[in-house]
């Protein structure tokens, strides 16, 4: 499985992930330059190399009309979200970037929303509305795209501490939008004075990585050092780590219960509403209970976040007054659906590889729908195509 890891030990901005994706690349020029024709009105995207604590690295500049913005002087124009949407529905980009950038834009909105306390079409982008800002979230999706990883994994963020100076006066690390974006997520704090992660750095986290935690076990191909502007004692670097990593599970809910006081279509009710519910599987097994009477053990498999649903879904539809949890690991093959071109028409077959070995199947909808069409035996359609 193709996977990204970002190292956020130095938090996270939009400016440092666009360096470290952009090392993953090839030929990262070709890549700025396709960026700085797109025509962003008055930006250009520059790269140089850096070095921190002995560490080489990418640092990417952004000027807007020739010039660089500064904490002296920020190019603050709090454009609103309607203006942030006109501006990128002009890019020539495909509908997925441009959904992207406007998904990780609407995370900041939401957050600025909830912060001021104002709703979200009244919102004015502060430091995320300028031009070098749309710069790195488009220069974001964009590379994410061109990457195309299977699965984005990020550690934990570190925040910084202290205080920042920001459009609305001096305000505590994490920012207050800062902190509504990384929740749920997890970050800690330290001896690092100042803002390691950025709103905009929070945002593109959030809508890109599937998960956050140590580095899974993989086999890198590629890496890249995005570095920041400011130095501190540590490498102020995004680092980001493609390669391929094996299946390694995903931990799943087993509900259980023992049942004997209902009928077989009852059950069979329950089981039709927990896997249209979102459950993994149900099944059933028959069983002896107490006082030798016979009953079903009803086993319901789901992700932890669909614990409480299934949980309200058993007992709503079944007669038990207690369920049973046990935690599992599921290995599971990685699986896609190809369509196969037979005398009988296109089938569909899915195949499923990892750990060493490759199955296919076809489906038994399209193999019932024929044998039932041509007059013919599934046994028959099968041999035919094989």
């Amino acid at each position: 499985m193709k996977t990204l890891y970002l190292d956020c030990g130095m938090g996270a901005a939009g400016d440092m992930l666009t360096a470290a994706l952009l090392e993953l690349l090839p030929d990262p020029q070709s890549f700025l330059d396709e960026l700085n024709a797109l025509g962003i009105p008055g930006v250009k995207v520059e790269r140089e190399a850096m070095n921190k604590c002995g560490i080489l690295g990418t640092h990417i500049t952004v000027k807007i009309h020739g010039e660089e913005e500064t904490e002296e002087e920020p190019h603050h124009h709090h454009s609103s979200m309607h203006h942030v949407e006109d501006i990128i529905g002009n890019l020539p980009l495909s509908s997925k970037i441009k959904k992207d950038i406007l998904a990780v834009y609407g995370l900041i909105a939401e957050a600025e929303s909830h912060v001021h306390g104002v709703p979200v079409s009244q919102i004015h982008f502060h430091e995320v509305g300028d031009m070098d800002a749309v710069a790195d979230v488009t220069a974001v999706c964009m590379l994410m795209n061109r990457l195309a990883p299977d699965r984005i994994v990020a550690s934990p963020v570190h925040v910084g501490s202290g205080q920042v100076k920001c459009a609305h006066g001096i305000l505590p690390v994490p920012a207050p939008a800062t902190a509504y974006l990384l929740k749920d997520i997890p970050i800690y704090g330290g001896g690092v004075k100042g803002e390691l992660c950025t709103p905009t750095g929070a945002a593109l986290l959030k809508h890109f990585a599937d998960s956050f935690g140590d580095m899974p076990v993989m086999r890198v191909r590629s890496l890249g050092c995005g570095m920041g502007k400011k130095d501190f004692e540590r490498a102020n670097c995004v680092r980001a780590l493609l390669g391929e990593t094996e299946n390694g599970g995903d931990q799943v809910a087993e509900l259980s219960c023992n049942i004997d006081d209902m009928t077989g279509e009852a059950i069979g009710f329950a089981m039709e509403e927990l896997l249209s519910a979102g459950a993994l599987e149900v099944y059933t097994v028959p069983v002896g209970m107490k006082k030798s009477r016979p009953g079903t053990l009803l086993c319901v498999m789901c992700r932890e976040e669909d614990r409480d649903e299934m949980l309200h879904l058993i007992f709503r539809h079944t007669t038990t007054i207690g369920v049973r949890e046990s935690v599992s690991r599921r290995y599971k093959l990685d699986r896609f659906m190809e369509t196969v071109h037979t005398p009988y028409g296109d089938i569909r077959r899915k195949v499923s590889s990892g750990y060493g070995v490759t199955k296919k199947k076809y489906e038994y909808d399209d193999l019932s729908r024929i044998a039932r069409e041509k007059g013919v035996s599934i046994r028959e359609i099968r041999e035919e195509i094989e």
